[in-house]
């Protein structure tokens, strides 16, 4: 569009009087800027009301049911990590690798995937990864042969792969799909999939894989355990792909409203990207969200090796002591959700979890080896329900202090640092454990969660999406500001999708 316009006759001459990128603006009620997001929802045939469907729920769960499946396989090797070394003849470093693939494709991957979402949508997403899913899981049926690592690790590579299509997902099914008053809710249940699914991970394999010595019939137990995933994994294909909807035809809350009307071509995903990196209080929230679920993802990798060195002998245990940290964990993230529904104190409840989230891992460290499996169910359980409570907190508080970027680049970015951090920490901690012991290796994580509390009492609470939804119902435009080239734009509606 040209540099001096104002509305014609319904039509665009000129926006310089809209948003003058080089200088601070000011765009209210009235202005043409609103003048023209009206003529654009008139003319696409947006009405500006909203409404909730009752498939919304469906849509979350079925989500949440592929989430379940892709997170069972994170950490199917790590608790049985003694079984596949001696079926596949490898150390106890590489079978981490299994659990840390995950981490590291994310990296990479994450940065095209989010553009992938912006672009094309969440069923394109949701098709794909369980695509790549279900591929992965018969790739590993084809690698049950002591001589067939590599296979099994290129079925786990193409599970890792779906992951990035996954994780980053809840906070937007929940915007796209839910109301104001129960997005975080929503976000919870996505996220309680995840965990449910690593729950499952801790307990199944050690019941369908016993430690045997006999290497045939080892071979079997592993066969039952990956036919089993790969065929959960073929029906939620086929489900989503005969099911799973974009988006409901009316939005649910009007900060949808407004974002649906934005020209896609007033989006660019990399100026997104460098907004959200100007962001203080998000770059915050990046470096301490990595942090915590930094911590989560060493603790669920190394759990076999802790346990086993105390408790020689309690593979079953061990994942049972898992079990019951996801649990503790899935019924954390439900109250934190339902919380912020009704509080919508996000810094506040994110402080104090963070917080009782480092006194977890204090307690779980100090009573690991007093020698009773009751007192490290116990303290293991504290521990999940905060530590994994706080993810669907980072998600919800990432969505509110970046709107209206879009929520699958914000949480992409949290997931990000949580991958980095969770290679560090688990490669860091195993070599800890090995040099000095349990107790010195989680004292280690105890530091970094001590460095994120203090990090999260200087994150700024700036709620964007909840001021967008309160103006929006006072009738309006939603003011939203942003950095742009060193400077604040402030704009009464979105200016990207």
């Amino acid at each position: 569009m040209s540099e001096n316009a104002d509305l014609i006759d319904g039509k665009i001459a000129d926006t310089k009087n809209v948003v003058d990128q080089e200088k601070i603006k000011i765009i209210k009620p009235g202005d043409p800027a609103v003048e023209y997001q009206s003529h654009l929802n008139r003319d696409k045939g947006v009405e500006p009301t909203t409404r909730l469907y009752k498939r919304r729920w469906f849509m979350v769960c079925l989500f949440s049911s592929y989430s379940l499946c892709n997170a069972f396989q994170w950490i199917q090797y790590g608790i049985i990590s003694n079984i596949f070394m001696k079926f596949y003849s490898v150390d106890a470093f590489t079978i981490d690798w299994m659990s840390m693939i995950y981490m590291l494709t994310y990296i990479p991957f994450i940065f095209p995937i989010t553009w992938l979402l912006d672009k094309r949508g969440l069923r394109v997403i949701a098709l794909v990864a369980t695509a790549m899913n279900c591929v992965g899981t018969w790739i590993k049926v084809a690698s049950v042969r002591p001589d067939l690592f590599g296979v099994t690790m290129l079925g786990q590579f193409a599970c890792a792969l779906a992951q990035v299509f996954i994780l980053g997902m809840p906070s937007r099914i929940a915007s796209v799909w839910f109301g104001s008053e129960e997005v975080s809710t929503a976000c919870s249940i996505g996220v309680f999939g995840n965990q449910l699914g690593i729950a499952i991970g801790f307990l199944v394999p050690p019941i369908l894989v016993p430690n045997v010595n006999d290497m045939d019939e080892l071979a079997h137990h592993i066969s039952v355990m990956f036919y089993m995933t790969a065929g959960v994994a073929t029906l939620l294909f086929v489900l989503v792909a005969l099911t799973f909807q974009e988006r409901p035809d009316i939005p649910p809350t009007q900060a949808q409203v407004v974002a649906r009307s934005i020209p896609p071509d007033q989006y660019s995903y990399t100026e997104s990207i460098l907004r959200l990196l100007r962001n203080r209080p998000f770059v915050l929230l990046i470096l301490t969200y990595g942090l915590n679920v930094g911590c989560f993802y060493a603790v669920g990798t190394l759990l076999n090796r802790m346990i086993i060195e105390h408790y020689p002998g309690e593979e079953v245990n061990a994942g049972r002591i898992g079990l019951t940290i996801v649990i503790a964990g899935m019924v954390g993230s439900l109250i934190c959700g339902i919380w912020l529904d009704r509080t919508k104190t996000y810094k506040q409840t994110t402080l104090a979890i963070y917080l009782m989230s480092l006194v977890g891992m204090l307690v779980y460290a100090f009573t690991l080896n007093l020698g009773h499996l009751w007192v490290v169910f116990i303290t293991g359980g504290a521990l999940g329900f905060f530590m994994t409570g706080y993810l669907p907190l980072g998600f919800e508080f990432a969505v509110e202090l970046t709107y209206p970027e879009s929520e699958g680049t914000s949480s992409g970015l949290l997931n990000c640092s949580a991958q980095v951090f969770g290679i560090i920490f688990t490669i860091s901690q195993g070599k800890v454990i090995d040099t000095f012991g349990t107790l010195a290796g989680n004292i280690f994580l105890c530091v970094f969660l001590f460095i994120g509390t203090i990090m999260t009492g200087f994150i700024k609470s700036d709620l964007r999406r909840q001021k967008a939804n309160q103006s929006a119902m006072e009738g309006v435009a939603a003011p939203t500001s942003l950095e742009q080239d060193g400077e604040v734009v402030t704009s009464q509606y979105p200016l990207q999708p």
